[in-house]
């Protein structure tokens, strides 16, 4: 290996780095021997993009950036869908890649192409490494930037010279230095605290800036202290355990949905960890005149339906705190049950008792449910089964209920799963896919059985893209283009050397579920899913909008 390659690795040392993911290509050649001769473990991939998915998820639950390596041109562009996920969901990455050298960057060259350029819209910074001399510095900023106040990816650039360089530099990595919030400004909760005093039905919405803070001890003292109810977004499922009397679910499906009543009246939201790629701002404050209180570790984003009228700039929890405090002996006046407050457990118990075949949605869910533990990791891909699982699906502690819903990426729950899983091996990890988004990066079953990786993927299968033939059928009254033919499931987990199971009836699910997760091997269940009550459910909420 060459000192510049092993310098690469030795700064990666530094900064904590235990795996990997990704694809060797020629011009990182030396990198990856480097890699090969240390502790940090290399998780070959089958793509480019599944390993920048295996990095997100990996540091979706560690809080720690993670990385992803490929190969210059098509393998850094590959790898380009997972690191713009990573950072429309604010979750640390560090993308490295090879790249031509610099003598031949300036005019047309085989596998050349701007990528620096390419990678700038879709990361915190995005930079080519010039000389060897600037690896310690270049690689300490860009741990800094991914894991520092609203993480995200960054990209480096690596000429291929560089990876090959030979020469003898005194170089070391620079010390980690840890970046801590602010305490919250005295004023800005005085300000808070006037706003709450005058409120009369507050309530508090909890972003996936609460869940990376895990803030949920503050969260639940504030709302115990003053009987406030709290809400979580998609990516903070969890955050406010859904078996706590004060939670009232989860917001962000496409309809008005039963959580969207506890919003309705109120008239000061407090908007903690609230990022507004989690949700429309104006699906909750329509007419723009809600009193919001934003805490976060970072300002807000500009947006009409959400007028900050406080922020409340560092740590969650301590401001939550500061902000109780303030409050002191304040009370509200006891409100009525949020309006349609129980009716989500109702949903979720009329699924539970659901025999039908193919399986009800809500069926699927419970049955998910109560296959997994508290603590144990569930990654949802994006699709119908995303706003099965997200709406219903209860959650107790965070990052335990995983979604993409910052670019809402199709495909990342099977590799991510694998990321989950080295990151947290204690945890039944389970991945759950439609089977439109199952083929997109099925490959990686082969990553997991190489790698003993355990992991058992849940297809809800019913031959197409369901989420869009529902959104055609809701708009247009009709659908095109959306259905397909699958592979024989069982025969595609067996050529992989993975175990395949079909569900030929409601009562198989549980404990076909129970026993994959008990197994330490690779699994993958097709589930048929009855889709006809995706309909029936939009139509019912409607209903309800009109009633209540």
């Amino acid at each position: 290996m060459t000192k510049a390659a092993r310098l690469m690795v030795e700064c990666l040392e530094n900064e904590g780095v235990a795996v990997v993911f990704g694809l060797p290509g020629e011009e990182n050649i030396r990198f990856v021997q480097a890699l090969a001769s240390s502790k940090i473990r290399y998780v070959l991939t089958r793509h480019e993009q599944a390993a920048a998915f295996m990095a997100e998820m990996y540091g979706r639950v560690t809080g720690r950036a993670a990385v992803v390596s490929a190969t210059l041109g098509p393998g850094a562009i590959n790898m380009q869908l997972g690191v713009a996920d990573a950072t429309t969901n604010s979750t640390p990455m560090v993308a490295i890649s090879a790249q031509v050298g610099q003598d031949r960057q300036y005019k047309e060259s085989h596998q050349y192409v701007d990528l620096v350029s390419m990678f700038a819209p879709i990361t915190r910074w995005a930079a080519g490494v010039p000389t060897v001399r600037a690896i310690p510095e270049m690689f300490r900023k860009a741990f800094k930037l991914a894991e520092t106040e609203r993480p995200a990816a960054v990209y480096l650039a690596v000429p291929e010279h560089i990876d090959a360089d030979e020469a003898d530099y005194d170089l070391s990595p620079l010390p980690r230095n840890v970046v801590r919030a602010d305490a919250p400004a005295p004023g800005q909760v005085e300000r808070a605290v006037d706003i709450l005093r005058a409120a009369k039905r507050p309530v508090v919405l909890a972003g996936h800036g609460a869940a990376r803070s895990d803030a949920t001890a503050a969260l639940v003292r504030f709302s115990e202290r003053f009987g406030v109810p709290v809400a979580n977004t998609f990516h903070g499922k969890g955050v406010m355990p859904d078996d706590h009397p004060n939670s009232i679910g989860t917001l962000g499906f496409m309809r008005h949905d039963y959580v969207n009543f506890g919003f309705d009246n109120a008239d000061v939201i407090i908007a903690v960890g609230y990022e507004l790629q989690e949700f429309d701002p104006v699906r909750i404050n329509p007419q723009a005149d809600k009193k919001i209180i934003h805490i976060h570790r970072f300002p807000a984003e500009v947006d009409a339906h959400y007028s900050v009228d406080v922020g409340i700039i560092g740590d969650i929890s301590d401001s939550l705190d500061a902000v109780a405090d303030g409050l002191a002996d304040h009370t509200y006046e006891a409100e009525p049950e949020v309006p349609g407050s129980g009716l989500l457990a109702e949903e979720f118990a009329r699924g539970q008792q659901d025999s039908r075949y193919p399986l009800a949605p809500a069926r699927v869910v419970a049955d998910t449910r109560e296959a997994l533990g508290r603590s144990d990791v569930v990654l949802v891909d994006t699709g119908a089964t995303k706003m099965w699982m997200a709406r219903l699906y209860p959650t107790y502690e965070r990052n335990t209920c995983l979604i993409s819903n910052g670019l809402s990426t199709m495909g990342f729950a099977l590799p991510g799963a694998l990321g989950v899983k080295l990151a947290r091996p204690e945890a039944k990890v389970l991945a759950v896919v439609g089977d439109g988004a199952f083929l997109m990066n099925s490959q990686e079953i082969e990553t997991a059985v190489r790698e003993r990786i355990p992991l058992v993927v849940l297809i809800w299968e019913d031959g197409g893209y369901g989420l869009i033939e529902w959104k055609m059928d809701l708009e247009l009254g009709e659908h095109y283009y959306v259905k397909f033919g699958n592979p024989d499931i069982l025969q595609y987990a067996e050529s992989f050397g993975a175990k395949g199971y079909r569900i030929n009836s409601a009562e198989e699910l549980l404990p076909t579920l129970r026993a994959a997760l008990d197994d330490d091997g690779v699994s993958l269940i097709c589930c048929p899913v009855d889709y006809s009550e995706n309909l029936r459910l939009t139509d019912r909420l409607g209903e309800l909008d009109e009633t209540l």
